[in-house]
């Protein structure tokens, strides 16, 4: 099991390597990609920030309860700080398994937990503004 959070680019090829091996019949790589839309407003950029070493502690924690709930074998998982300009991958998550339901459920399983527990926050930034995504209401500011 691996993890890597980082500002630098993610080598997807690099994870898929990660969770490969003779006895799995089962790989699902799941890319988070900054897309160039959110809603009706179009996006410029991200940027993400994250609380270290809570966020790989919790990532950990999410790896974790993936194995305990799911026949998976290996998991490799990557996530993006800092600016990422559209078409650029922010998460990686790979899970290699026997069989292609636990990969899928598992990989869903992750991307979700992620997002619900782990401490790395995304900043849109878009034509006449910004806003954090995911902070609680009372906590995100916006600049439209």
């Amino acid at each position: 099991m691996s993890v890597l959070i980082t500002t630098h680019p993610l080598n997807t090829n690099q994870f898929s390597d990660d969770v490969t091996s003779d006895e799995n019949g089962a790989i699902v790589i799941f890319l988070g990609v900054t897309r160039n839309q959110t809603d009706d407003r179009e996006v410029l950029y991200l940027e993400y920030e994250a609380y270290r070493p809570m966020a790989d502690n919790k990532i950990q924690e999410v790896i974790e309860q993936t194995k305990h709930q799911f026949p998976i074998s290996e998991i490799s998982i990557g996530h993006r700080l800092g600016r990422l300009e559209i078409g650029e991958t922010s998460l990686v998550v790979a899970v290699s398994a026997s069989h292609r339901q636990s990969a899928f459920q598992a990989s869903q399983f992750i991307v979700d937990k992620i997002k619900q527990i782990v401490p790395i926050w995304k900043r849109e930034f878009f034509v006449g503004g910004d806003i954090w995504v995911g902070y609680p209401e009372d906590a995100a500011q916006s600049t439209e």
